[in-house]
């Protein structure tokens, strides 16, 4: 139905499209179809539909499950080529399509940097192939990160980095941002981090919940030792908790001297935190 203004209701905008209703709110809430708020509706220039592109029922598409499946390669390898803008791009179709910032981190950014480390490990990568895309997936982030952010009273802080050797710091800030979405205040401190510098933070943190130590490559094992032997000798009394691929699981974490194991992935990074505080405040 065209408004007496030439612009169109959202649900035609959709017809127009050949898409589904709330595909086409996404599209506005994400910016990608401009559209203005009226009463109870929205409304769209019917040239911005032009703009975004008809969609194409003549191309035959692929099962949503496939395309989700086959979209950590297709980034991965933006990711390579260095090609910032096709990979937001795909970041965006992620969003536009369902689903939740956490689940582009978790089912689409994290495994396609998966696929770009065993690329490297098996040699069909180079050391620039895997710098390149992490510089390409750091800026990701730094686009993304706003999203997580939420309002209210938070739950207390938690302090994360990377042990003195670890120099992957991606996780760190995918794991800031998840509990940043949790209603956690976080303390960043990144890759290769000094036990001093993470004891220091620690100390400082108001409302404390936990301190994690998270490593991701072999060989980390003294420096995590040390890390949690500088958090004892400042009287942290709040659990730390170690975690990431180089942790075999809570036995292992037991050994480095921990309280406990946080799992290999952000769901379970997220879910050990919050056994700590119970459930999230409303």
């Amino acid at each position: 139905m065209t408004t007496g203004t030439g612009r169109i209701t959202l649900q035609e905008a959709a017809t127009r499209l050949g898409v589904h209703y709330m595909t086409a709110y996404r599209y506005v809430r994400t910016g990608r179809l401009p559209g203005e708020r009226s009463g109870a509706n929205w409304l769209v220039d019917p040239a911005a539909l032009d703009r975004l592109g008809p969609a194409a029922p003549s191309a035959p598409r692929p099962p949503r499950g496939t395309a989700r499946a086959e979209a950590p390669g297709r980034l991965a390898a933006r990711l390579v080529a260095g090609d910032e803008a096709g990979a937001w791009h795909l970041v965006e179709t992620a969003l536009t399509s369902g689903l939740d910032p956490d689940e582009v981190y978790l089912d689409l950014l994290v495994p396609a940097l998966r696929g770009v480390g065993d690329g490297w490990a098996d040699g069909r990568l180079g050391v620039n192939d895997e710098h390149r895309a992490s510089g390409v997936a750091v800026r990701l982030i730094g686009r993304l990160g706003p999203r997580f952010a939420r309002r209210g009273r938070k739950r207390g802080t938690v302090v994360l980095g990377a042990p003195p050797g670890e120099e992957h710091g991606l996780p760190c800030a995918i794991v800031a941002d998840l509990l940043r979405a949790a209603r956690f205040d976080v303390v960043d401190l990144g890759a290769d981090t000094p036990a001093a510098s993470f004891a220091a933070a620690a100390a400082g943190a108001d409302r404390l919940v936990a301190v994690l130590i998270g490593a991701t490559t072999s060989g980390r094992d003294a420096a995590l030792r040390s890390t949690v032997r500088a958090l004892r000798r400042r009287d942290i009394t709040a659990p730390i908790l170690v975690g990431g691929a180089a942790i075999a699981g809570a036995d292992h974490a037991a050994r480095l001297g921990a309280d406990g194991w946080t799992g290999h992935d952000g769901r379970a990074v997220v879910a050990a935190v919050e056994q700590l505080t119970g459930r999230p405040p409303r």
